[in-house]
C-alpha cells in the first residue's frame, strides 16, 4: 500500500497524484506538476496577479487557483464553440424546413434552391462572426485572461475584471442593438454577455471530461452546461487528473 507522504491519503497502485490533496506520487526531484503551496494569510484572495500566472497555486482556504492567458489568435477555442453552436442551429433549422417542404409537395428543384440559398446565408453569417471574432480579439488585446478556481467540489471559471468590463460594454450595445432591431434572441444573447463572468462546474454533476492537450483546453461538460478550463502544459496531468477523480459520475 501507498500514502501520500503530505496528506497521508491511501493511494491506488497506478496513482500519479493523491486524489485528496493533489501531491505528486513516488518522485522526489523537482516535477512540473508540482502545484505551488502559497499562504496569503486570511485572505486568500489577495494573490499576486504574477504569481498566478506562474503556475498552479494551492492558497491556504484549500483552493487551487491559476491565471491563463489565452492567446486568440493562435488558439481559437472561442471562435470553435461559436462556430460548432450556429452550425448545429443552422442544421437544425434546415432539417425542419427541408422535411416541412417535402410534406407539402414542393418540387425537388425549388428544395434545391432552398439549400442553396441556405448555404450562401451560411457562408455570409460565418464570415461575419469571424470578422466579429477578430474586432473582440483587437478590443482584448489579442488575450483572453481567466482566473481558475478549484477545489474537491468543483471549478470556476472567472473572467478577470478588467476584461469583463469590455465585455459587459459589448453585452449591452448587443442588447440595445437587438431591441431596436425587434430581435429578442439577440437581445437576450447580449444581455447575458453583460452580465455573466463566471462559469462553475459541480464535478458531482459533470457527466464527461475531455482533453485537448494541444490547445491547453480541458472541457468539463455537464447536462446543460460545458465549462471551458485553460491550464499551461506543465500542469496539464495534474489539473485533468484531478477534475477525473473528483467526478464520482467518471469513477463508478
Amino acid at each position: 500500500m501507498r500514502y501520500c507522504s503530505n496528506c497521508g491519503t491511501q493511494l491506488a497502485d497506478d496513482a500519479r497524484f493523491c486524489n485528496n490533496c493533489g501531491t505528486p506520487v513516488g518522485n522526489s526531484d523537482p516535477n512540473p506538476n508540482q502545484t505551488t503551496n502559497y499562504q496569503p494569510g486570511n485572505n486568500p484572495q489577495q494573490l499576486d496577479e504574477e504569481t498566478l500566472k506562474q503556475g498552479v497555486v494551492l492558497c491556504a482556504d484549500g483552493k487551487y487557483r491559476w491565471i491563463y492567458e489565452l492567446n486568440m489568435w493562435t488558439n481559437p477555442s472561442i471562435l470553435f464553440v461559436v462556430l460548432k453552436i450556429f452550425g448545429w442551429i443552422f442544421l437544425g433549422l434546415f432539417a425542419f424546413i427541408f422535411i416541412l417542404q417535402l410534406f407539402e409537395g414542393t418540387s425537388w428543384s425549388d428544395i434545391w434552391g432552398f439549400f442553396k440559398g441556405m448555404l450562401i446565408f451560411m457562408a455570409v453569417f460565418y464570415v461575419v462572426i469571424l470578422l466579429g471574432y477578430a474586432l473582440l480579439a483587437l478590443i482584448y488585446g489579442g488575450k483572453y485572461i481567466v482566473l481558475f478556481e478549484m477545489d474537491e467540489s468543483g471549478v470556476v471559471h472567472r473572467q478577470m475584471k478588467s476584461q469583463f468590463k469590455k465585455s459587459e460594454a459589448i453585452g449591452w450595445l448587443t442588447a440595445m442593438v437587438g431591441a431596436m432591431a425587434g430581435r429578442p434572441t439577440t437581445m437576450g444573447a447580449g444581455i447575458l454577455a453583460a452580465t455573466r463572468s463566471t462559469m462553475a462546474s459541480d464535478f458531482a454533476s459533470v457527466r464527461s471530461v475531455q482533453p485537448y492537450k494541444s490547445r491547453n483546453l480541458i472541457k468539463v461538460n455537464e447536462l446543460l452546461s460545458k465549462n471551458q478550463v485553460y491550464v499551461n502544459a506543465e500542469y496539464f496531468d495534474f489539473v485533468y487528473d484531478y477534475i477525473r477523480s473528483h467526478c464520482p459520475k467518471l469513477n463508478k
